[in-house]
């Protein structure tokens, strides 16, 4: 017997009444991809009011690499909000910020000490490191990427590139943010080369703070880096003096194998955002880097009243503490070998999949219309994602022409519940292009 489990339409009649109320109270902006109302979430697995089972393969956008309520992370949120649920850290100090603090800073790639900073969101850790990075080099510039995605506060929807809903009509942005092209074979002719070239093209780099980059694009797509190309960045970045921001909000918290996925290519940025998977889907995000360029800042000019709450930070650490005794990195590999003879055969029947990418469980297909002139298949995605979802498997999408599916796995996900997914992802592809 499989984890999925429809007993009613879907939505049931329980999740229609609660949807009702919605309608007269929650913000229609707030849009859902799940038509129906969770109850109950363990591992991979959630059911809803009505009893229906799903396979949840996007894991709450990328939070759940633990998947949902693990019992240790339960378990130590109770006995945190036992003693004390909250006071700020600048007002009174507590063991448990500085206990994960320490875990944190000790993963960290960089031969050189380190010191972390903990937000509510990862907008919130890339707004800051942002900060960090300025106060630091006393300068503006900030130097992001095509299809990148930072956030949604005013400077990060700035740094942000897909206009719409992310940017509408909520300008102005804010300044001294300069766009490079990313490489990509089938959408330009840039290399690694190019880097420097296209940076002295758009900005003086004496006037750049910092260049932010995901080590793997999320939101953009799962778009990995071509060789060679995060090398030339730190090469650079280190050649003018500028900070190099890894944006692992997505990709970090072991999802591509590795910790920190900007290990894979042996580089030590000056500072890491975190957020998503780091408390288990508690709000909390983290700035992790340099020590130097923290102590360079006056006291008390970075902060938040609930950045780093106690019962957030206890059910870090217990995340950290799973990944590293269930060997969560090496399950990320595992699965991602899966994933990826899965998704091989997949291409091999349905030509509407032009490409097959990703690093460990980070993994994501591209629906392409004509492959000539790469023209995307939002429709096609989207129609496979509906068909899933309706057959117990929720999907996240992406890119910048929504035509891209990518897997947020909970890495808990026994190898029963991958394929029974991965099945129904499968005959979803094949029943929509078959009309």
């Amino acid at each position: 017997m499989g984890s999925i489990l429809i007993k009613t339409s879907v939505p049931g009649p329980k999740s229609l009444e609660i949807a009702k109320v919605r309608e007269n109270y929650v913000a229609s902006t707030l849009e859902s991809l799940a038509p129906f109302y969770i109850k109950d979430g363990k591992g991979a697995v959630v059911e809803d009011y009505d009893g229906n089972r799903f396979l949840d393969f996007t894991g709450g956008w990328g939070c759940l690499i633990v998947g949902y309520s693990p019992k240790r992370v339960v378990d130590a949120i109770k006995e945190q909000s036992e003693h004390y649920i909250h006071t700020d850290f600048t007002s009174i100090p507590y063991e448990p910020y500085v206990k994960l603090a320490q875990m944190i800073a000790e993963r960290a790639p960089g031969d050189f000490k380190k010191s972390v900073a903990f937000f509510n969101s990862g907008a919130e850790a890339v707004e800051n490191a942002v900060k960090i990075a300025r106060g630091y080099t006393r300068r503006k510039g900030i130097v992001v990427f095509d299809r990148a995605f930072h956030g949604r506060t005013l400077l990060t929807m700035t740094m942000t590139h897909r206009a719409i809903p992310y940017k509408y009509a909520f300008g102005p942005f804010a300044s001294d943010i300069y766009r490079l092209p990313y490489p990509n074979p089938h959408r330009n002719k840039f290399t690694p080369r190019d880097f420097e070239r296209l940076l002295l093209d758009s900005v003086y780099p004496e006037d750049v703070a910092a260049i932010v980059i995901e080590p793997i694009q999320g939101e953009g797509g799962f778009n990995l880096p071509p060789q060679g190309f995060l090398e030339e960045i730190r090469n650079i970045t280190e050649k003018y003096g500028i900070l190099f921001v890894a944006d692992e909000v997505q990709s970090g918290y072991g999802r591509t194998g590795k910790f920190f996925a900007i290990e894979n290519w042996g580089i030590a940025p000056d500072l890491i955002a975190l957020g998503k998977s780091i408390a288990a889907g508690l709000p909390l995000s983290a700035v992790v880097g340099n020590k130097k360029f923290f102590d360079a800042l006056p006291k008390g000019s970075l902060g938040s009243t609930f950045g780093g709450n106690p019962v957030a930070c206890r059910a870090g650490i217990e995340v950290i503490n799973i990944i590293e005794e269930e060997h969560l990195l090496e399950k990320a590999t595992y699965i991602g070998k899966i994933i990826k003879k899965r998704f091989d055969d997949m291409q091999k029947k349905y030509p509407v999949i032009k490409e097959i990418r990703g690093l460990g469980a980070m993994c994501a297909l591209e629906f392409i219309k004509d492959g000539d002139r790469w023209e995307p298949d939002p429709e096609t995605c989207g129609k496979v994602i509906q068909d899933a979802l309706k057959n117990g498997v929720l999907l996240a999408g992406a890119g910048l022409h929504k035509n891209i599916i990518r897997l947020l796995i909970p890495l808990v996900i026994t190898d029963e519940e991958l394929n029974e997914g991965l099945d129904v992802l499968d005959r979803s592809i094949g029943d929509v292009t078959k009309q």
